[in-house]
């Protein structure tokens, strides 16, 4: 099973690149307990997708520490990576989004894979249901999402950017890119699409971007760049190709199904700097518990 792990993308909020914050006094990251998880779990092969520029400080770092322990390969995500006839608007700068991401892969990845964040603890069950599914779908239009409790997405320190789930008969059904705030002990959604405000159960799952797919997501990603090329022509310097919009049409479009593999795993991470001491204090907590060793890769 292979894990592709999106790292192309600067942490903006966080004001740097957050793949490259060290989180323990062994100068790990957030990324190296995700992949310390998915081998655990039976992953033998990581995708790092990177921009060229990165490419000599992840090897250096990250790529050094796991390449013994896991098959490692890098992918570059760049504006020019484009459909025959199309090309790089002058003011483009911000990569063209994590569908976009994805699909730089395509040459990597010939077997069942999921994808992830590299900025996001996810967790160690999330990991498991994930590599469970992947292991037992025979289906190529069958995928899955990791459904984390929204309530075990949240930071103390601002709002998140959660994609709210509706389910029905344990399938995705719809996907709503909110905004998530708490508000007088409840949960208020924003919609980041259409502004509309709601409120959801603190168990109500949401996604972390954690899918499970078959290689045929490909073709659906490069049929479906050049529609979003077409269709966004007057705002290329800015628009974004994003994974939960492709699916959603996907399963708009009855082409595939999605299945929401409840977790409960509890998602940590620095969307603000005011996270990183709660991240750390998390991560000593799990490690003196046992779920980890002090030192990952030795």
């Amino acid at each position: 099973m292979t894990l592709v792990i999106m790292a192309a993308g600067m942490g903006s909020r966080f004001g740097g690149l957050k793949q490259i914050e060290p989180i323990n006094n062994n100068n790990e990251f957030i990324i190296d307990y995700s992949i310390y998880d998915a081998i655990k779990e039976g992953f033998n092969k990581v995708v790092f997708i990177i921009k060229r520029e990165n490419y000599d400080i992840f090897r250096e770092t990250i790529g050094k520490r796991v390449e013994p322990h896991v098959d490692v390969e890098y992918v570059f995500q760049e504006l020019d990576k484009l459909p025959n006839g199309y090309s790089v608007p002058e003011n483009r700068v911000k990569p063209w989004g994590t569908a976009h991401a994805i699909l730089c892969a395509k040459d990597k990845v010939k077997e069942n894979f999921a994808i992830i964040n590299s900025d996001d603890f996810y967790g160690r069950d999330a990991f498991r249901v994930i590599a469970d599914f992947l292991k037992n779908n025979k289906d190529i239009s069958k995928y899955a999402m990791a459904g984390y409790h929204a309530k075990n997405t949240l930071t103390e320190n601002g709002t998140v950017k959660r994609g709210v789930c509706q389910v029905k008969d344990k399938y995705l059904t719809k996907l709503i890119e909110s905004e998530i705030d708490k508000e007088d002990g409840k949960l208020k959604a924003t919609s980041l699409e259409t502004g509309e405000v709601f409120y959801i159960e603190p168990s109500a799952p949401v996604s972390m971007n954690m899918f499970a797919f078959t290689p045929k997501l490909f073709d659906y990603l490069e049929e479906k760049f050049i529609t979003f090329l077409d269709k966004n022509k007057n705002d290329l310097e800015k628009c974004e190709y994003l994974i939960p919009s492709v699916i959603f049409e996907l399963i708009e479009e009855n082409k595939v199904s999605v299945e929401v593999l409840d977790t409960s795993a509890v998602w940590q991470g620095i969307t603000y700097k005011e996270d990183k001491d709660e991240l750390v204090n998390g991560i000593k907590k799990l490690t003196e518990e046992g779920l980890y060793p002090e030192n990952l890769w030795q």
